[in-house]
């Protein structure tokens, strides 16, 4: 099955009709246009077969499936975020080619770092660790000059030398040193890797100093407009771009087994943050929550954003520049991921 997945800024009206001489099928949305990073990929050549995507009319956008190019379709609408998706089915012939070959935009566009060598077996399972910002971009900054970036690798590293003690877990990371990895490259070379598992760490930020605490998230609308603020502090766009204007892309990357997945390997995080912490420090439990994070919604695995502390608390900044608050924290975010494989069925993606 290939999907194509349309996000939208308002709920979706569209009508489906078979094109004349019988070429295939047709479904237009109205009062909708692409967004300009689509039309820049539609403008370059960029195609996502089998469908063909045009804007008719100033105000209609049509997605064409040609005859011979599908056994079958299905569209749905979704909301929260709102979503078009149209599922099709390719015809039984090519059904294999279709199935084995990767998708284009799946091909990675960083090079995979020097990781430590680990056994390789059938049942590996593949977690890639995303340590948040780096290089020319510092994160958020705390009171006394400590820079977001250097406590995220702080923390990676500890969690990449924990996991790769467990037999069965091959650990990859979006980055191992100071150095800037655009939001784009850490999914695609998560998706190109085949990860099981995809886990960002960053830390908080508020402009009231007193705000501490910690929350997991996974992908999806943000229900207030603080986890929006956080969202578009760690994409790096302006908050009024956060929530809306998604460009399209052709993967089966919001099946509801991932978004189920996420939920739960979130919680896991959550739970196991506050059971190794509680007893250490004075711990905030802010839940779990989501919102539209980049690295989230454009990975094809499970995935969430650990934010472990605010640096903008003057004594979580003093605790996130202990080695050992950095320590307990990657042991309890090892646990949730040791916790989440060992419970996890069978991956069918």
């Amino acid at each position: 099955m290939t999907r194509l997945v349309l996000d939208l800024d308002a709920k979706a009206r569209s009508s489906t009709q078979p094109i004349l001489q019988a070429e295939g099928v047709t479904i237009t949305i109205h009062n909708a246009t692409f967004s300009p990073s689509a039309k820049a990929k539609l403008a370059s050549g960029e195609r996502f077969k089998p469908f063909i995507l045009t804007q008719t009319s100033e105000h209609s956008i049509a997605i064409s499936l040609p005859t011979g190019s599908f056994q079958s379709y299905k569209i749905l609408t979704l909301a929260n975020p709102h979503r078009l998706v149209i599922d099709v089915v390719p015809p039984q012939a090519s059904l294999t080619t279709l199935v084995t070959e990767p998708l284009p935009n799946r091909t990675p566009s960083l090079p995979a770092p020097p990781q430590p060598a680990q056994p390789q077996t059938g049942s590996m399972k593949t977690v890639v660790i995303d340590p948040g910002h780096g290089g020319k971009d510092p994160g958020a900054l705390g009171q006394r000059g400590t820079q977001e970036k250097d406590i995220t690798l702080k923390v990676a590293l500890k969690l990449r030398d924990l996991l790769s003690k467990q037999p069965g877990i091959r650990v990859l990371m979006t980055r191992e040193r100071d150095e800037f990895i655009e939001l784009e490259h850490r999914a695609k070379f998560a998706n190109a890797q085949d990860a099981d598992l995809f886990v960002s760490i960053h830390v908080n930020s508020h402009t009231k100093h007193s705000v501490k605490g910690i929350e997991i998230y996974h992908f999806g609308a943000a229900k207030d407009q603080r986890a929006l603020e956080v969202a578009a502090r760690e994409n790096g766009t302006p908050l009024s771009n956060t929530g809306v204007g998604w460009e399209y892309i052709v993967a089966d990357l919001l099946t509801s087994k991932k978004i189920e997945e996420s939920q739960d390997l979130a919680w896991t995080a959550k739970e196991a943050m506050v059971t190794t912490l509680h007893s250490h420090y004075t711990l905030v439990d802010h839940g779990v929550k989501t919102a539209p994070f980049y690295v989230l919604r454009f990975t094809s695995m499970p995935s969430v954003l650990a934010e472990i502390a605010y640096i903008s608390n003057a004594a979580e900044e003093e605790m996130l520049r202990t080695g050992l608050f950095t320590t307990r924290v990657a042991e309890a975010l090892g646990d949730s991921v040791k916790i989440f494989l060992n419970s996890a069925k069978p991956s069918t993606r």
